[in-house]
């Protein structure tokens, strides 16, 4: 189990450079926006505008805080809330933020169409959990005070930390809270 601590996350440009990303894992390592079977990342969106497209991925996106309506070619305007389920879309779509109602943060995993699948849910440890890993799990902090025990491995998460989970497919992992905290978990895994 790695953990990525959120003030260890960099700011960087959007590809088209509209916003601000911050990258918590891509692969193959050392893989840019062009080249990455799948990434992993938080953006802030604080302005209306275009996003970047990525010829065959799949993009996932999920509100962690603020409103944001989204207008994708095909599908039309969507609002999405931090209640909102995530929003599955084709990175060659286009696609337009429309003038969000102040900063939104969000939570995106993009995976090679074709390579790799993956899934995005909100979820609470309420105050405990168990999260079923895949091919690579990830949990977000929504809160402090989350703690994840994997076998002998053991961690605590605060507000926006991440574990990173490459176990055995079906491995356990337990979540516990001292409260309700709220957590994201994303999986990626390898088309078979």
């Amino acid at each position: 189990m790695q953990v990525i601590r959120a003030s260890a996350l960099v700011d960087q440009p959007w590809k088209n450079g509209g916003g601000v990303t911050r990258q918590i894992a891509a692969a193959p390592p050392g893989s840019d926006l062009a080249d990455f079977d799948w990434r992993v990342s938080l953006a802030t969106v604080e302005a209306a505008g275009p996003f970047s497209t990525f010829p065959g991925v799949d993009r996932l996106m999920l509100v962690l805080d603020g409103e944001l309506e989204l207008d994708i070619a095909g599908v039309g305007p969507t609002r999405l809330t931090a209640d909102s389920p995530a929003m599955v879309f084709p990175g060659d779509a286009p696609v337009a933020a429309l003038a969000p109602d102040g900063p939104v943060t969000d939570i995106n995993v993009m995976v090679r169409r074709g390579v790799h699948t993956a899934s995005l849910e909100r979820r609470r440890a309420a105050p405990a959990a168990a999260v079923v890993s895949q091919d690579v799990t990830f949990i977000l902090a929504c809160e402090d005070g989350l703690s994840l025990a994997h076998g002998a491995a053991s961690c605590r998460l605060g507000f926006g930390d991440v574990a990173r989970i490459e176990a055995a497919r079906g491995a356990l992992v337990r979540v516990r809270a001292e409260s309700t905290a709220g957590f994201v978990v994303a999986h990626v895994n390898a088309v078979r």
